[in-house]
């Protein structure tokens, strides 16, 4: 399995390159807008990009999952969890599968399993990664996108702060809490 890590400090911005070495399928999870950090990174390893996923709905930053599908033909995995008003409005104008807590994909020899982590957003999703073809039977890492960070966890707050939306502050505190609860039943090991 390869795994390319990104990240831009300006907006404290974390994305990821998967790639199965056995196919040569990858695909990038919570892509930013500069989508050739991305391309070059597939060039030079030798994996093809054939998806692209979001755990969430971006409002600090421009995501490039849509130019990244785009300019690769890449299939688009996002969430179809939360209300209405937080579904992705650009689904049918691509190649999209939309995930429910439980559904499970797979790029190459690499299985993703969703859970349902609202709290940050009501529509955040995260991926356990569990690589097949290493002969893995368990989940070896997840993918949280702001849900859970390193010695902190996302914020309810911004949505309430910087959106005006009243009164998903309190909500959004509440579904952290369970969805931190279940975190917590994970397996230690996981990176």
């Amino acid at each position: 399995m390869l795994l390319k890590y990104f990240y831009d400090p300006k907006l404290a911005h974390a994305s990821y390159l998967v790639g199965c070495q056995k196919t040569g399928e990858a695909i990038v999870v919570d892509p930013g807008r500069d989508i050739d950090q991305y391309l070059e990174t597939a060039q030079r390893e030798g994996v093809r990009l054939t998806a692209v996923a979001e755990t969430h709905i971006h409002a600090d930053y421009v995501s490039g999952a849509r130019e990244l599908a785009d300019r690769v033909g890449a299939k688009l995995y996002v969430s179809d969890e939360g209300p209405a008003e937080w579904k992705y409005e650009y689904a049918d104008q691509y190649d999209t599968q939309l995930l429910k807590d439980g559904d499970t994909f797979q790029i190459g020899n690499i299985r993703f399993a969703v859970l349902h982590t609202p709290g940050h957003t009501p529509e955040s999703i995260s991926f356990l990664l569990t690589d097949l073809g290493g002969g893995a039977t368990e989940p070896m890492g997840i993918f949280t996108g702001d849900f859970v960070f390193v010695g902190s966890i996302g914020r309810p707050d911004l949505l309430e702060e910087a959106a005006g939306i009243m009164g998903s502050a309190k909500a959004g505190a509440h579904q952290l809490y369970h969805s931190a609860e279940r975190f917590k039943g994970l397996p230690d090991y996981l990176q």
